[in-house]
This record gives structure tokens, C-alpha cells and sequence, in this order.
């Protein structure tokens, strides 16, 4: 296969991106990402060390563009936190299957690093510390990472809720209506209910 003269780090995780949007993430492997580029295996490894290297670099292409500065401090801190979250979900969102590797990679992760020290700023400045401020970060995390598997794995306007709200009402009757009533719940209106609830457990 022809090799390209000169290789950027751009192409580089277009092409590793391209491969996980395509195949999910079991179907990123240095041969994958090789024959997307249309070069040899081994001519890749000039580029990258191995599939852990790749890994953080398309890590860092996705998260590298959300926007990590804090929100005016005059501004509430639960406005503030949620610029921080809509920014971080509306990057990830475009790439669901980059979410395990931020889990993964989130101590090498600059992009992680940052957003969390912006995170870390407004909790601190609204109160926070100690055990709570940990909480309140750890939370905000899972929160963010289990909505967004959930909305492309398992969306309310999916086959699973079609399912579910065909369930016999005699043996499931609160878990059939709430599925037929989910189906008109849109993503939106799902993680910002979401995240409302869970701003309002912090204040607590």
C-alpha cells in the first residue's frame, strides 16, 4: 500500500475517529486505522507507538476543543457548571464511542485535566470541599458519561422503550406507562431534566 509522505497528527485522528464512529470501539486497531489511511500496519507505527497511544490521541482531538474556561463568577454556580457540562456532552456526543476512553484515559487526558480543574473552581468558589467537593466532581462525571451511552445506546425514541411500553400492564404497570410517556421525552429535555435533578441534590 502506498504510504503517504508526511502524516499529521490531523489525518492521524480523522482516521482513528472515522474507524471508532464506523466500528465502535472494538474496531479500532492500529490494522484498522492503517487501512483506513490506506498505508501498511507497520508503516503506522512510525507515527504512533501502539493502540494505547492512539487511544489518547484521539482523546485529546475530541475533547480538545470544549471549552474550559469558568463562566463569569457573577453568574450562579449552578449556571456555571452547566456551561461547563453542555460543552464537554456536546463534544463527546459527536463521538458516543470516545466515552469509555476518557474514563480510561482521563489522568493523561489534558482536555479531562482542564475541564475538571474548571469544574473544581466553581465548586470551590460556591462552598465546596473536602469529601463534597469530591462527590459533587465524581457525579458530575458519571452523569455526564452514563447519559450519554444511554442516549446513543439506549434512547427513549428507541426500540427498547417500544418494547417496554408493550409490556403487560397487570405484571409492569408503572414501568409500561412511563415507557409509552418517554417515548415524547427528547434528549435535551432528558439530560437537562437530568442534570437539574442532580443540581439540586448538590445544593443539599
Amino acid at each position: 500500500m502506498p504510504r503517504p509522505r508526511s502524516l499529521t497528527p490531523d489525518q492521524l485522528t480523522s482516521a482513528a475517529l472515522t474507524v471508532l464512529d464506523r466500528d465502535g470501539l472494538g474496531g479500532l486497531s492500529m490494522r484498522a486505522v492503517a487501512k483506513e489511511l490506506r498505508m501498511s500496519t507497520m508503516a503506522l507505527y512510525r507515527y504512533v507507538r501502539d493502540r494505547e497511544e492512539l487511544e489518547r490521541l484521539v482523546v485529546e482531538s475530541v475533547l480538545g476543543t470544549v471549552d474550559t474556561e469558568p463562566a463569569p463568577s457573577d453568574m450562579p454556580w449552578e449556571q456555571r457548571i452547566e456551561v461547563l457540562v453542555r460543552s464537554l456532552r456536546d463534544n463527546v456526543s459527536a463521538h458516543p464511542a470516545v466515552v469509555p476512553l476518557t474514563v480510561t484515559h482521563r489522568h493523561q487526558s489534558r482536555g479531562v485535566l482542564y475541564w475538571s480543574e474548571a469544574v473544581l473552581t466553581v465548586l470551590t468558589e460556591a462552598g465546596f470541599d473536602g469529601a463534597r467537593r469530591v462527590i459533587a466532581l465524581r457525579a458530575l462525571l458519571s452523569y455526564i458519561i452514563g447519559s450519554i451511552q444511554l442516549e446513543h445506546l439506549g434512547p427513549l425514541a428507541g426500540e427498547g422503550t417500544v418494547a417496554i411500553s408493550a409490556l403487560p400492564p397487570t405484571e409492569f404497570p408503572h414501568l409500561a406507562e412511563t415507557a409509552q410517556r418517554a417515548r415524547d421525552v427528547g434528549a435535551d429535555q432528558e439530560f437537562l431534566g437530568g442534570l437539574a435533578a442532580l443540581m439540586r441534590g448538590l445544593r443539599t
